[in-house]
């Protein structure tokens, strides 16, 4: 009896550990296509930003990494500093309104500045009134970008909550920074502007065009591990059931 459970385990751990093989080849050849896509859209031409029209209907699998053109006048003086670390190190993504030709607003991650460029006391909280909304423009340069939509970061960064009250922010939560602004009719994604994407008479000058494109794909080797569990557990079943068939001779 003690024999014939053991087996059946066995048998049971090859069947689950064959499983998650096939699971993990399947998750590969969708990391596969995921990729593909996503380096066709950030190499493409630019076209038109997500329209109000679609908002309801915005996804990561259909739209981050869209490149698009953006046309209209920012509005500096709601600028939100947003704490980063990129290649050129520590520092804060800064996240500004532009109010589009189409007369909606979309934050825009112009780009990154060092430390010691930017942080709260730089870019204090300001909030708009209905005068700064698009029906008015503030008079700033015009502004015509290329740039990739990204998805909006709710809630904060890893282990630490947004801070609209004190203007500390660690994600890019477009709804927060807009409601934090009192921006209305503010798209719900976000478009990391290209390098040099800044027009004449800017009031800063980051670096754009740091967007970060990678995927992380182990699940070749996870399917290996998998399999060969499962081809282990099978050679051990095969070989107990061989000493037993010997035991009974």
């Amino acid at each position: 009896m003690r024999g014939f459970l053991l087996r059946a385990a066995a048998l049971l751990l090859i069947v689950l550990f064959a499983g998650l093989g096939t699971w993990q080849v399947q998750r590969l050849q969708w990391k596969l296509a995921l990729i593909e896509r996503v380096e066709s859209r950030v190499h493409s031409a630019p076209g038109a930003p997500p329209p109000p029209a679609r908002w309801g209907q915005l996804s990561a699998a259909s739209d981050e990494y869209r490149r698009v053109r953006l046309a209209g006048h920012y509005f500096y003086e709601f600028t939100t500093p947003v704490q980063a670390v990129s290649d050129l190190g520590s520092g804060y993504w800064l996240m500004t309104p532009l109010c589009t030709s189409d007369g909606y607003i979309v934050l825009v991650n112009r780009g990154f500045v060092p430390v010691e460029q930017g942080g709260p006391a730089h870019y204090p909280a300001r909030a708009a009134d209905a005068a700064h909304q698009c029906a008015r423009f503030s008079g700033a340069p015009g502004a015509d970008i290329v740039g990739l939509v990204r998805i909006t970061e709710p809630k904060g960064g890893f282990l630490r909550e947004n801070d609209p009250a004190r203007n500390r922010w660690h994600s890019r939560d477009v709804q927060a920074i807009a409601k934090a602004r009192g921006l209305y009719n503010v798209a719900p994604y976000f478009v990391d502007a290209a390098k040099d994407q800044d027009p004449a008479g800017a009031p800063d000058h980051p670096v754009g065009g740091l967007t970060v494109i990678s995927f992380h794909n182990s699940h070749l080797v996870y399917a290996f591990t998998w399999y060969a569990l499962a081809l282990m557990v099978a050679g051990a079943w095969w070989w107990a059931a061989r000493g037993g068939a010997s035991r009974e001779h």
